[in-house]
């Protein structure tokens, strides 16, 4: 029995160390696997080599890529669960930790982003953290602010309603509209005409304030010193581009055109100071019919509207379209040689001018007959 007793101990110590010498040895496996695996997991996710912007815009698949929507006041932690969903990560914590390890957080933008299935953790974070995905509207010279309403509406970056609605309610602090009178569709002239890459998720102002913008940065400084020196202001300016932009898209002609609505303006005779501009009749008819005339016809010179300027003098309340550049020179500096107080339609895009009603209507009667 003593003998026993003696034995029993050393084995339950023998056991004791083994369980220990093992756990131990699954620790430090354990151990080893872990340091490997952060190592790896580091080395991936985190410090690898720098991303070059360019590099990764330039592998985006328009076509084949996944388009991620980032609602507008999202942080990392919502862009990282809609990253997820749309299947572009599989885990959203290595996505927060990378985030802020290498200082994204905050940067990312709104909008509609497009990323390949197969970038990394920071390539889809360079994506996000540049300019959304945007949508290109061209509008050319000439349109009045119904027509680029609908371009735009067409290119789903409007609403229509909201827009017309925002462009004669809402405040805009630019130089050039200080003088503009209240009228409908008051910033008619002022959507500067170009190609604009829009926002889609931007909002109608955001847009409005973009054709400002380039408004601003073509409307040179010696152009509202030119305003002044011959009497006019900013509006006025525009309204006579405006009028000019529909009437030639010849650019020999502007100048001419513009010299013959500056004479009439100045003529101390009323009727002259009609300025009698067919396109301001299918101003009115786009208005308030939704469409313009191959042909005008008597009738429609005697509407009585506003914009009228068969009956009434000197030019419209307001621009009838937005003009370009070469209009509003035109519209500043006339061809200060004419004496032209008439012109007609030759029929291929060319005008006839003339200095006297009678030299006019032989002109008339010349290319109507053609």
């Amino acid at each position: 029995m003593s003998g026993n007793s003696k034995v029993a101990p050393n084995k339950k110590a023998k056991k004791r160390k083994n369980r220990l010498a093992s756990l131990f040895l699954y620790f430090l496996v354990f151990l080893i696997i872990f340091t490997i695996s952060s190592l790896a997991s580091y080395t991936y996710f985190v410090n690898e080599k720098e991303i070059d912007y360019e590099e990764v815009i330039a592998k985006i698949d328009p076509e084949n890529g996944i388009q991620v929507e980032i609602p507008r006041g999202s942080d990392t932690s919502d862009i990282a669960e809609i990253l997820k969903k749309e299947g572009v990560i599989s885990y959203p914590f290595w996505f927060k930790f990378i985030s802020k390890f290498n200082g994204y957080d905050g940067r990312y933008k709104s909008g509609k982003h497009i990323v390949n299935s197969n970038f990394s953790y920071k390539e889809i974070m360079e994506v996000l953290c540049s300019n959304p995905v945007t949508t290109t509207v061209t509008i050319i010279e000439g349109k009045n602010i119904t027509q680029i309403a609908d371009t735009l509406s067409e290119k789903k970056v409007i609403d229509k309603e909201d827009f017309l609605e925002a462009c004669n309610t809402e405040e805009f602090d630019y130089e050039f509209l200080k003088d503009i009178p209240e009228r409908e569709n008051r910033l008619e002239g002022y959507l500067f005409p170009d190609t604009y890459f829009f926002d889609p998720k931007g909002g109608e102002r955001a847009i409005i304030e973009k054709f400002l913008d380039n408004f601003d940065a073509k409307f040179k400084p010696e152009y509202y010193e030119r305003a002044k020196e011959l009497n006019m202001t900013i509006d006025e300016v525009i309204i006579l581009a405006s009028i000019i932009e529909r009437e030639t898209a010849l650019s020999e002609e502007r100048a001419i055109v513009s010299s013959v609505f500056h004479n009439r303006m100045k003529s101390s005779n009323p009727e002259l100071r009609k300025l009698q501009s067919c396109a301001t009749i299918q101003y009115i008819l786009y208005n308030t019919q939704g469409k313009m005339k191959e042909k005008l016809s008597d009738e429609d010179t005697q509407i009585n509207h506003p914009y009228n300027t068969y009956i009434f003098e000197g030019l419209p309340p307001g621009p009838i379209c937005s003009p370009g550049v070469a209009a509003i020179e035109a519209a500043l500096y006339p061809d200060e040689e004419s004496e032209y107080l008439f012109f007609v339609a030759k029929g291929d895009g060319s005008h006839h001018f003339s200095k006297t009603l009678a030299e006019h209507l032989e002109a008339v009667k010349k290319y109507e007959a053609d």
